[in-house]
């Protein structure tokens, strides 16, 4: 049996050379929970790397899926039991949704810089509904409406890539987006409408 030599202890690191190991690792670790893992998992880039790397769209997403999830167990509990009942209900629900076929369906594309207003042509107290995805870079937006005095802002995003949801129109006149491509590529949106409006005006 052989055993390892002895190190000699002018080898070993000095206590000096730990501590500037110790002081090094740990700003090493400082710095990838704040550049890499808040954006990555929070959405929080508060030194834009995470934006640079593509990170901070990734913790958005989970944000927005956790928060959906909560929201989804707090309206109907969270076991994830299934049983025949569940499976064919949920068939019934699919098929109804599917059922639901959205009215009208544009895309359009904006070069860098390009904006592009799209609107429903609605009377008062009527219902939008809609959904859309932006596709090759990211897109801003305010979806708004004015008619004379009056006006109102229903959301506004910046730097997004999709978006859903439903307003009720609060006067007549023409209600919808204003969309602007502040990337520095192409980009495509198709947007889908379904509700009570008489026609889409679109300008440019």
């Amino acid at each position: 049996m052989h055993n390892a030599p002895k190190p000699n202890i002018e080898d070993l690191p000095t206590k000096a050379q730990l501590r500037r190991s110790s002081i090094i690792a740990g700003i090493g670790a400082v710095f990838i929970g704040i550049c890499v893992y808040l954006p990555a998992e929070y959405g929080t880039d508060p030194t834009g790397v995470g934006s640079l790397l593509g990170l901070t769209e990734m913790g958005e997403i989970k944000q927005q899926l956790a928060a959906e999830a909560a929201a989804d167990e707090a309206l109907h509990g969270g076991d994830d039991s299934s049983s025949l009942m569940n499976d064919i209900f949920g068939l019934f629900v699919s098929t109804a949704h599917a059922q639901e076929a959205w009215q009208d369906e544009i895309t359009f594309t904006l070069a860098p810089g390009q904006s592009t207003e799209i609107k429903a042509t609605m009377d008062e107290g009527s219902t939008l509904n809609y959904t859309w995805v932006a596709t090759g870079g990211r897109i801003n937006f305010d979806l708004h409406a004015h008619a004379g005095s009056d006006a109102v802002t229903y959301e506004k995003g910046r730097g997004k890539t999709s978006g859903e949801g439903s307003f009720e129109t609060p006067f007549a006149g023409d209600h919808g987006w204003f969309w602007r491509n502040r990337d520095k590529v192409d980009v495509t949106v198709t947007l889908q409408l379904r509700g009570d409006y008489s026609e889409i005006v679109r300008s440019e």
